[in-house]
């Protein structure tokens, strides 16, 4: 399966048998006028340009890679430009409803605005397409009017207010995306439980093996995959649950293990650094007494 890309938008509204965008570098579609695409095969796409969307979608089945979502509540997505995706629509006996709307903004519409300093600061646009946000009906409301209010700018005839009051609407729609998916990490508690299990078994099983010493430290990478979870994902709704990031998970846990042997075994200080990963004694005594506030050796000499 090749990897088609569209560097422009009109060129990717062409391809989907749209109507050619008003402005060459943002645009705005009603997913209910969106015919289904003509060719059933799968095909990898690649957009130079970012994409926000809102959807519900009834009796259609939508598969991003090998993931199977379900579009019956409202779900809101991101992607940034560069990233692959396909599609995969297995249609059923049954009529097709869908609803819902796309916003694609070309990275040279917001140049040389402050939204261009700050647009990547959002950790959802590196976030995978399964890791959605599920919307309540009253938040889908408060962003579909405010894409709703997109539109009828980008509709209007363009002047000189009109690229600064389309990007004052989308701070607003990238900052409610910013709080609802906060509010999803605390509320989705029985799913970010079952991680939050996996994830230390995972590091257990990690630090119970020979990888420590053979592979170095787990990645924050390593861990995400494991998991089936996207780095930046993972590291968000931890710093949600518990304040800290997936890195800082992990050198927890390694201090767990390094207390562990130096409270019972006679290991050398520095043995226990290799078995632990570390090339360096420095290192590991420069994290250890980081986050213990002792150094090990003075923590070994606290159990004499």
């Amino acid at each position: 399966m090749g990897t088609r890309r569209f560097k422009t938008i009109s060129e990717f509204h062409e391809f989907r048998n749209l109507q050619k965008p008003r402005h060459p570098l943002i645009s705005v579609v009603d997913v209910g006028s969106v015919s289904p695409p003509e060719n059933e095969e799968p095909i990898n796409i690649l957009l130079d340009f970012y994409t926000i969307s809102v959807k519900r979608m009834l009796n259609v089945k939508v598969k991003y890679g090998q993931h199977p979502l379900d579009f019956n509540e409202g779900i809101m997505s991101f992607m940034a430009p560069g990233q692959v995706f396909s599609i995969v629509i297995d249609k059923q006996d049954k009529e097709v409803i869908k609803s819902g709307w796309v916003v694609y903004i070309h990275p040279d519409f917001i140049w040389n605005t402050a939204l261009a300093k700050t647009i990547k600061h959002y950790d959802f646009w590196d976030y995978a397409l399964h890791e959605n946000l599920f919307l309540s009906d009253i938040e889908e409301a408060n962003i579909i009017a405010i894409i709703r209010t997109i539109e009828m700018e980008y509709l209007s005839n363009i002047d000189k207010f009109s690229k600064s009051i389309i990007i004052s609407h989308l701070e607003a729609l990238l900052n409610y995306a910013d709080r609802f998916y906060h509010r999803q990490f605390i509320t989705r508690e029985k799913v970010n439980h079952q991680i939050m299990e996996r994830l230390e078994t995972i590091l257990s099983a990690y630090f119970n093996s020979d990888d420590l010493i053979l592979k170095g430290l787990p990645t924050v990478s390593y861990v995400a995959q494991s998991l089936n979870i996207s780095p930046k994902y993972l590291s968000s709704m931890l710093k949600v649950l518990t304040g800290q990031n997936t890195q800082q998970h992990i050198h927890d846990k390694l201090i767990e293990k390094a207390k562990e042997r130096l409270s019972g075994t006679d290991l050398t200080i520095s043995e226990i650094a290799h078995g632990l990963g570390f090339e360096h004694l420095q290192s590991f005594s420069k994290l250890f007494k980081s986050k213990t506030k002792q150094s090990p050796l003075l923590f070994r000499q606290s159990f004499n």
